[in-house]
């Protein structure tokens, strides 16, 4: 199964939900993408973390100076139990780093990408006589182990490099041409003997059609297909 989350939103919570009730067991592995996640409600993000968490653990925990920690547990049985791959990147923020944290320690899940933003924090905005807004950090998330979030963030099991233009083009094509296209090679024709003995060479053809018609090549997810090959050499050493 494949879910991304987007902005951790009570809309994309109820679509969570949904789709996790769609796959029911149908699915033995689970590829979350919260590469482009954020938010900076913990409340929100702990309800998603919640869906995978075992009940009565403790998610994250909002660290104060003034001692005053506020600890997000989960009050739920899980809606899926089983392998969970992780894509993070830099675009990885804010409540959705808590949510991968939790992920990591409890589900064992992978980690794949790039390092999170680091930006785990609570803000207190402050008006200012001016009219502006004075935006302090006031609380730091800590993930289950006890390990601060802020500033630097998660670091990948596996580190895949992927340009952020690259990502955002994959993610704007992908809701019109779903994501086959930029995680499996499309079958093109070869030069072999047949068209040695026509004297054409089919992978120049196509090469022209696509140049004349203004076609360009569509980017490759890194690291939703290095995701994908993980997720399919561990099925296959299991089944050994």
């Amino acid at each position: 199964g494949y879910l991304r989350f987007g902005s951790l939103t009570p809309a994309n919570l109820q679509a969570l939900e949904k789709n996790l009730a769609d796959f029911g067991k149908k699915i033995d592995a689970l590829i979350i993408d919260l590469r482009a996640s954020w938010t900076n409600d913990f409340g929100i993000s702990s309800d998603f973390a919640k869906r995978f968490s075992p009940k009565g653990k403790t998610l994250f925990t909002l660290r104060k100076a003034s001692k005053q920690d506020r600890a997000f547990n989960s009050d739920r049985d899980p809606a899926y139990q089983g392998l969970i791959v992780l894509l993070t990147d830099g675009d990885t923020a804010g409540g959705a780093e808590t949510i991968a944290a939790a992920l990591r320690f409890y589900d064992k899940a992978l980690i794949i990408g790039q390092p999170t933003a680091g930006h785990a924090v609570e803000y207190s905005d402050l008006p200012l006589p001016s009219g502006k807004i004075l935006r302090v950090a006031v609380a730091e998330a800590v993930s289950p182990d006890g390990h601060s979030l802020y500033p630097d963030g998660l670091k990948p099991d596996l580190p895949v490099e992927m340009s952020m233009v690259d990502k955002r083009q994959v993610f704007q094509l992908s809701a019109e041409k779903g994501l086959g296209p930029f995680v499996y090679d499309v079958e093109r024709p070869h030069f072999n003997e047949a068209a040695l003995m026509a004297g054409t060479n089919p992978e120049l053809e196509l090469a022209e059609q696509r140049r004349w018609r203004g076609q360009e090549r569509l980017p490759r997810d890194a690291v939703l297909q290095r995701a994908l090959d993980l997720v399919a050499s561990l099925e296959i050493y299991q089944k050994r």
